[in-house]
């Protein structure tokens, strides 16, 4: 490897997998130190001694949860099998274990701390349902809380739906009920008439109270802001808690990946969906009239989405000169509670064809029938608000279209041309956890789990920090907190990494594998294997792309076997040689 200005380092293909991308803030190229020099491992030390002090505050809480004792819910009763008979699509196989794992947690004494990641219209809503009905057949109540008036509204709908052929009372607290429902409500669900009541944050406020809360269901937590956090934390001491997100901000997301949460993903998109199709383009009159008018042919509806309530008459208007036939409606956050509502239901209801309005349909709104959706000045937006409102469309088997509508490239900022190429890169089904993941590249992995450290993930990049933090949270695992995980110690890994040093000829050679980055990627990929199913799958699939293996392959494979072997036994370092084999404990 050519390092810094002239330095060449020589690296064992067996530490290959020691290379990896530099993740910092905004692409900047990373200070390079002297090969030599301590100052890298000055900075890695560093950050480890401040990571240590967060790892350690985050372990605390898991551990107070690990020892905290719940309700423990009684296995599936023959309701809740019909309630999950009566879904009407089948379930896919995430959402199948997504359920499984929620009712395991459900079950056992622990208060459950789960964290659903799935992208928007893969069926969280359903999982969430479930797990409500379990609670309320166990006789406890069960508060979800959203991040929008509408969508409070909409799973409202949703949930009585669902639930209409089952002894369940559904209610609902938002800013567009009068202050006499608000207090019958509210009353109801102090006597315990009141089973599920879904809310935005004012469910968190003082005067409400519950009968016997059991269970916590948070939607797209991301939208919530620091203060209504923590309020929730008062609230779920003892409670279950169920959080849903299609893009899980860089905090949360970090959350889970070191377990102080537990985390299930749904990737499986539902059938018969295809990706939504991302053009971004000027704002070009023709172009915006035939997309309205091929939508409307084919029977389907329009999102406009505009932000600006000052001239939102005016884009209406326009759009009404450009497609004189169509039904256009204007929705804003500043509309009367019930003309909102009124308007919302209409839309639902197929009752006109465009709906120009600004980012309060962001969330969760669910209109099966509209597939087309513009975004105007998409520039301004982030790149999950972007998400979720692309994530509005394409929620059947239609074909959908989203359009954003933004300036010349060269009139944007940089972070705003980053967001808008990342959408365009990510529209595979299921893109919701890679876009959360871009997210961290453009932010920079900041606020991870507090502000101090932000510094740090610029300076080492954002693999090299996660690598630090796992090292940190083994180590915490195995002193501070050694009493908390006695149970994991059975198959623990004595050696990180056996280096193995040997003249055998162990590598694909440029006569099977001639492309040089092919060549790096099969290395990677032979690092990252852990059983011996993925051995043999590996190589059968190098089989069938390039044909019989060498001699040296074979080698390379069965060194592969030989290392993992040692790691089990413990060996750091083992020596083979043409005539001898010599071994480092």
């Amino acid at each position: 490897m050519i390092y810094g200005e002239r330095d060449v380092l020589y690296l064992s293909i067996h530490s290959l997998h020691k290379i990896t991308k530099f993740n910092g803030k905004d692409g900047k190229p990373p200070k390079i130190y002297k090969l030599g020099s301590n100052a890298w491992k000055t900075l890695k030390q560093k950050t480890k001694a401040r990571v240590k002090h967060v790892a350690f505050n985050l372990i605390k809480l898991y551990a107070k949860r690990k020892t905290q004792k719940g309700f423990q819910y009684n296995p599936d009763s023959y309701m809740q099998h019909e309630l999950e008979a009566s879904f009407i699509y089948e379930d896919t196989p995430d959402q199948s274990t997504a359920t499984a794992d929620i009712k395991a947690d459900m079950e056992s004494q622990r208060p459950m701390d789960r964290l659903i990641c799935g992208d928007v219209g893969f069926g969280k809503t359903e999982v969430a349902i479930r797990a409500a009905f379990k609670a309320v057949d166990n006789g406890k109540q069960v508060a979800v809380l959203v991040p929008t008036t509408i969508l409070a509204y909409q799973h409202s709908r949703t949930f009585k739906q669902r639930l209409k052929d089952f002894p369940v009372v559904v209610d609902y607290l938002n800013r567009f009920r009068t202050a006499k429902q608000k207090r019958d409500t509210l009353e109801a669900l102090s006597e315990g008439k009141v089973d599920i009541i879904i809310g935005t944050h004012q469910l968190v406020n003082k005067n409400v109270k519950f009968k016997d809360l059991g269970l916590l269901i948070v939607d797209e937590e991301q939208k919530f802001g620091v203060a209504v956090k923590e309020k929730l934390k008062t609230l779920k001491e003892n409670v279950d808690v169920l959080t849903l997100t299609a893009t899980p901000i860089p905090r949360t997301l970090q959350f889970s990946l070191m377990a102080a949460r537990d985390l299930s993903v749904i990737t499986t998109p539902p059938p018969n969906r295809y990706p939504i199709e991302s053009h971004v383009i000027r704002f070009n009159e023709e172009t915006i009239r035939d997309a309205i008018s091929y939508e409307i042919q084919r029977g389907g509806q329009i999102f406009f989405i505009h932000n600006r309530i000052e001239n939102i008459k005016e884009v209406a208007g326009m759009l009404q000169r450009l497609v004189p036939d169509a039904k256009i409606g204007i929705g804003h956050g500043q509309m009367e509670g019930k003309k909102l509502e009124q308007l919302m239901l209409q839309f639902m209801d197929g009752g006109f064809d465009v709906l120009v309005s600004t980012t309060i349909v962001e969330s969760g709104l669910d209109v099966p029938n509209a597939n087309t959706i513009f975004i105007n000045n998409a520039n301004n937006f982030g790149l999950s608000d972007l998400h979720q409102m692309r994530g509005r469309v394409g929620r059947s088997n239609k074909k959908a279209f989203c359009y954003f509508i933004t300036p010349e490239y060269s009139a944007m900022t940089e972070d705003a041309r980053k967001r808008i190429t990342a959408l365009e890169q990510f529209t595979e089904l299921g893109s919701g956890f890679n876009i959360a993941m871009k997210d961290l590249e453009i932010r920079g992995a900041g606020d991870l789990l507090g502000g101090e450290q932000s510094g740090f993930i610029n300076e080492i990049g954002f693999d090299t920090y996660q690598k630090i933090l796992n090292e940190t949270i083994e180590e915490l695992k195995e002193n501070e907190f050694k009493d908390l995980y006695q149970d994991e110690g059975e198959d623990k890994v004595y050696v990180k990494d056996v280096t193995i040093d040997t003249d055998f000829e162990l590598l694909f050679p440029d006569s099977y594998v001639n492309n040089i980055a092919e060549r790096l990627n099969l290395y990677t990929q032979l690092n990252n294997l852990k059983t011996e199913e993925e051995l043999e799958k590996f190589k059968v699939e190098l089989m069938d792309r390039f044909g019989e293996l060498p001699t040296q392959v074979t080698d390379l494979l069965n060194s592969v076997q030989i290392k993992w072997l040692a790691t089990k036994i413990g060996f750091e370092k083992v020596i083979m040689k043409k005539i001898s084999l010599l071994v480092t404990l």
